[in-house]
């Protein structure tokens, strides 16, 4: 049996999306398919998948690793690729660390500064047209990207609060 669902998740809710992700593996349908706020299911045994996702650039010698490790490359959405494990292999983790998980939102954060920074000097050229003035747009999209960059510092922060606590 095979289910579709159509459901948007923020970039700064990563953490949401895996743990949707898993509850839908618990409840007996694994992720397949995956697209742009789209997922497909196929019906498994109650909690015998694990689902992971991270951020990263294609790499051929990555997905090896994971391979070797049990894990199935599901899929890839621009850059966030999809990845499950069956639970009777063990635990499945891809930031086995605090120090991983801080510099995997850093990563995150980078690449939404760069959107950023690119939205807002297409604004500032589109603010000289005299024409066709569209750089609200751009601004617009500026202001989400920044509101994006807070949301993931936050969560930096509190890893990092997280990290002091445990040394």
């Amino acid at each position: 049996m095979r289910k579709k669902f159509h459901k948007w998740f923020w970039v700064w809710d990563v953490e949401k999306e895996e743990q949707w992700l898993n509850m839908m593996a618990q409840s007996g349908w694994v992720l397949d398919k995956v697209g742009l706020a789209t997922y497909d299911f196929i019906s498994c045994d109650p909690g015998e998948y694990t689902i992971r996702l991270e951020m990263r650039e294609h790499d051929e010698a990555y997905l090896d690793l994971m391979r070797e490790m049990g894990a199935e490359y599901i899929g890839r959405v621009v850059q966030w690729t999809y990845y499950r494990k069956r639970a009777a292999l063990g635990e499945f983790d891809i930031f086995s660390d605090i120090d991983s998980k801080i510099h995997h939102l850093t990563k995150i954060g980078n690449g939404l500064a760069v959107i950023a920074l690119g939205n807002l000097l297409i604004a500032l050229i589109n603010s000289i047209n005299p024409v066709v003035n569209i750089s609200w747009v751009n601004l617009l999209c500026v202001a989400l990207l920044m509101y994006a960059l807070g949301r993931i510092h936050s969560q930096k922060e509190r890893l990092e609060r997280e990290r002091i606590v445990r040394e």
